[in-house]
């Protein structure tokens, strides 16, 4: 995957790490072993999306709207969107703001409670796909909505990084 070879504690998270996951089935765990080993061996990259703000319209006599505001490969991008809920419409809002770069998929979202109580803390997972690409991606908030963003735009920052990025370089 053109990493610098990791040493031998770095080695062992990544493996312990992926066998957590599931160990390597098929191939969209490719991403998924790409963000543990960065993760792991602290290398950084600068995300290509940005959220400078977010606006949700919601309630019993409204339609659900979002807009957002990104900054895009550094271009400040502002996108709109409505939907059947405040999450939808804020995350259609995400995927327009971007399709200019990449036509981003949303295939899977789910949401888990992890506390209790109206001030919850959950955890949202998305995954998400472009150009035969795929990758898992979560967001952990009081907030369902902000979970939700966190999540799509981690997941976006995956996709539409550049793939020729170096992670040959040492990380010691």
């Amino acid at each position: 995957m053109g990493y610098a070879p990791p040493n031998a504690a770095q080695l062992a998270e990544i493996v312990a790490r992926i066998k957590r996951l599931g160990g390597c089935r098929d191939a969209d765990n490719r991403r998924d072993i790409m963000a543990i080993t960065d993760t792991v061996m602290e290398i950084e990259f600068t995300p290509c999306i940005e959220l400078r703000q977010f606006t949700i319209v919601s309630g019993s006599n409204a339609m659900p709207t979002a807009s957002v505001t990104m900054l895009v490969h550094g271009d400040e991008v502002t996108g709109a969107a409505v939907g059947t809920g405040p999450v939808d419409a804020a995350i259609r809002a995400l995927q327009r703001s971007v399709a200019d770069v990449g036509s981003v998929r949303l295939d899977e979202y789910s949401v888990d409670a992890i506390t209790g109580g109206t001030d919850a803390l959950v955890d949202v997972s998305v995954k998400l796909s472009k150009d035969g690409k795929t990758v898992t991606s979560r967001g952990a908030r009081t907030d369902i909505i902000m979970a939700s963003v966190e999540a799509v735009i981690a997941g976006m920052n995956r996709l539409l990084r550049e793939e020729h990025e170096d992670r040959s370089k040492d990380s010691d």
